[in-house]
């Protein structure tokens, strides 16, 4: 029989049960997260027996460990158990997909009506609701996973719910005058730039995400795995501001060449993408200055923090690329350029970059590093060919295509006014 300890456990695992103790396995006597952990271990492999680390409790708190036979790889079981709760995790986190579905064309309808400030007092408000939530039921209670997903679907129907009020109530200043069934009118047109859209910015978001996926599939992933979820969280709270320039490029530039104001598109642009980039830079200094210390912020175990600023490097240029891609995309979305973009993106992420990817962490040995550097290399293609697209474009044409899609789709309502 091999003993896989309680210190490997607490080292190396991640927390899954919500624990108000520091680590997975390191629990009160009797907490609801101890219980499930030895319940779900029965069920996924019924020959396991949790106990004592040293056969008695010290203090009020008790390690959990497992015993399992010999011919059972301890990085094996370990990936069970993660695969459970995710999968877990994501049946509950289903509700949050409706959710979406809801609030990005409530956010883009409020955008061009420059509702920006009605839209962060909400997201501000809900944000200290969810923070409230979060202790109540995963601390507090002791939901766990199930407590954050809870509390991740109330908080982004709250935001639906209240930015839907707000529509409904002040009719966004004569922007909204009620439902109508000119909303149809040449819906064809409107669902074939709408799925442009979808499938350009998807094959964006899945990009990175892949990157988790595959390398769960290296040898012994857990600590990689671990390693490039903390990256990705670092590198999803920057992208927040990138986000942002691309919500107000792509609207900025659809209004101004629905205007005619191809100069003022272009100017925005330029000044948009400057700052950004600006931004991108500053970032990426402080990745780089922090390595050693804010993998801490995310975990305590130290093969975990090592592994994470080995990764230090690529996590800043990722986030310098993604601080001019995203706005480049905006710009796409507001010129209309969403299937342009979507043949652009399969070819540099899904042709080039993913199997540079693999090919490189797999064939070649680099692991991790590997993978992630296949996958900038894409991203790095991909923003280039961009900027190209953009420095080629003459606005003027976009602009007299802009004026002649209006008078197409807003002609109807125009002479109706």
């Amino acid at each position: 029989m091999e003993d896989c300890g309680p210190g490997y456990l607490h080292r190396h695992m991640p927390v899954l049960l919500g624990c108000s103790h520091s680590g997975l396995f390191r629990v009160r006597r009797g907490c609801r997260a101890s219980r499930r952990l030895r319940r779900e271990l029965r069920h996924r492999r019924p020959g396991f027996r949790c106990h004592a680390g040293n056969g008695e409790c010290t203090g009020d708190a008790v390690w959990a460990s497992i015993r399992c036979g010999a011919d059972q790889d301890v990085g094996d079981i370990h990936a069970e158990i993660v695969d459970h709760f995710a999968g877990k995790f994501a049946l509950w986190m289903l509700p949050q997909l409706f959710a979406y579905a809801l609030n990005f064309p409530i956010q883009k309808f409020l955008q061009a009506q420059r509702k920006v400030f009605v839209m962060a007092w909400i997201s501000a408000v809900v944000l200290v609701l969810h923070a409230v939530f979060s202790w109540l039921l995963i601390l507090k209670l002791g939901w766990g996973l199930t407590g954050a997903a809870v509390t991740l679907n109330i908080s982004w129907w709250l935001i639906v719910i209240a930015q839907l009020l707000y529509i409904f109530i002040t009719k966004s200043d004569g922007a909204w005058s009620g439902f109508s069934w000119l909303a149809f009118a040449d819906l064809f047109g409107f669902v074939k730039l709408s799925l442009a859209s979808a499938v350009m910015l998807c094959l964006e978001f899945w990009y990175l995400m892949v990157l988790v996926v595959i390398t769960g599939r290296l040898k012994n992933p857990l600590i990689p795995v671990d390693a490039i979820s903390i990256c990705m969280n670092i590198n999803g709270w920057d992208a927040m501001i990138a986000i942002g320039f691309n919500a107000a490029i792509s609207v900025r530039v659809s209004n101004e060449l629905g205007a005619g104001n191809a100069k003022i598109a272009k100017f925005a642009v330029v000044v948009v993408s400057v700052t950004s980039v600006a931004i991108g830079v500053v970032c990426l200094a402080v990745v780089l200055t922090t390595r050693d210390y804010f993998p801490y912020l995310f975990t305590s175990s130290e093969a975990v923090a090592k592994e994470t600023t080995q990764l230090a490097l690529l996590l800043g240029i990722t986030v310098l690329l993604n601080s001019l891609q995203p706005v480049l995309s905006g710009v796409a979305v507001g010129a209309g350029w969403q299937a342009l973009v979507a043949y652009i993106n399969i070819g540099c992420y899904y042709i080039v970059g993913l199997p540079a990817g693999i090919l490189l962490g797999f064939t070649f040995g680099f692991g991790v590093e590997g993978i992630w550097s296949g996958m900038i290399g894409g991203i790095a293609l991909q923003t280039l060919i961009l900027i190209v697209v953009v420095s080629l474009t003459n606005w003027n044409k976009e602009a007299d295509e802009a004026e002649s899609r209006v008078q197409k789709w807003g002609g109807g309502v125009a002479a109706q006014d």
